[in-house]
């Protein structure tokens, strides 16, 4: 596939909670760091879920390199959005009250104002992500790529127009322009969102309608990437009693009737459930999207196994 393969800047990888997403949303990182550039891996929901991923201490709001890609140079650097120092960044930044915002923390206001209005939260988390997404340092855009680790399907379309919302509703100033330049940022070629699911209903049925409301909000879709895919067992196989007590036989694994009957039903289970995976591998691809496969990690999500994800992510 190679990196090429993903020409966005911004890649903002979503999925249902539990298919995955923040693996996926690192071994991206990972992958696109290779040949010698510079990738930024945010989280924005509070979960600190990068540090556990990767045995880290708790991430400051600061980024931080954290990893370089498997047998290539390049950099993966991380960052914890919090939304009161990022709201603490923006009153220091456009109207100058750097000393005044810190009293104002002190007292609780930045916490009020974070809990409260919830839309300014995803406003100034956004408003992070799109000022790494486009900084540049000397001439040189600080980082080749950001990966958004966002957050779950049900929530993606709301958290990624508030900035749409709250530009039409603001007139004026500061929030109104920095609100427009994300919005504009979301819709550009620049971005692209990833829609991470397991080959199960729930999470397929989640990723088909988030992809459904970010089309409708003229948000890029990138790729559906199905996650902790699994081999097919049993191809061609035949279930009668006679085989499989041969089978168990030449195993030299027990081979009485309830050991026989219990291997059976199981056996019936998993084509059952094959068939259901392949059912819902078609109505993804019936999406009209791209769609990559990653395999469920046998010994779980070590470092070894974010190398492995990240280099099949980029077709190595």
């Amino acid at each position: 596939m190679g990196r090429n393969e993903w020409p966005a800047r911004l890649h903002v990888v979503t999925g249902k909670g539990g298919t995955g997403k923040t693996t996926v949303a690192a071994a991206l990182a990972l992958g696109l760091a290779a040949g010698g550039h510079r990738t930024l891996l945010v989280e924005v929901e509070g979960r600190q879920g990068i540090a556990q991923l990767f045995g880290l201490e708790p991430l400051p709001y600061k980024e931080l390199r954290i990893a370089t890609p498997p047998r290539a140079d390049g950099e993966v650097r991380a960052l914890a959005v919090d939304p009161e120092e990022a709201l603490l960044e923006y009153l220091d930044m456009f109207y100058k009250l750097g000393a005044a915002g810190r009293a104002l923390r002190k007292i609780g206001a930045i916490d009020f104002a974070t809990t409260i209005a919830p839309g300014l939260r995803d406003v100034l988390l956004t408003g992070k992500v799109k000022e790494a997404t486009t900084r540049s340092d000397s001439g040189r855009r600080a980082y080749d790529a950001v990966v958004l680790d966002a957050p779950p399907t049900g929530r993606i379309g709301r958290f990624l127009n508030v900035t749409t919302e709250t530009a039409r509703l603001a007139k004026m100033g500061p929030i109104k322009t920095q609100s427009d330049g994300v919005a504009s940022l979301l819709r550009s070629p620049i971005t692209s969102v990833h829609v991470v699911t397991l080959l199960e209903e729930m999470p397929v049925q989640e990723s088909l309608d988030a992809i459904e409301e970010l089309t409708a909000l003229n948000i890029p879709v990138g790729r559906i990437i199905v996650n902790g895919a699994r081999p097919p067992l049993l191809a061609g196989a035949r279930l009668t009693k006679t085989e499989l007590k041969r089978g168990l036989i030449a195993a030299g694994l027990p081979s009485d009737p309830a050991s026989v009957a219990g291997l059976q039903s199981e056996a019936k289970a998993h084509l059952t459930r094959r068939e259901l995976e392949e059912s819902l591998r078609t109505e993804l691809l019936e999406a009209d999207y791209p769609v990559v496969e990653l395999p469920l990690l046998d010994g779980g999500v070590d470092r070894d196994g974010l190398n492995r994800l990240s280099e099949l992510l980029m077709g190595v």
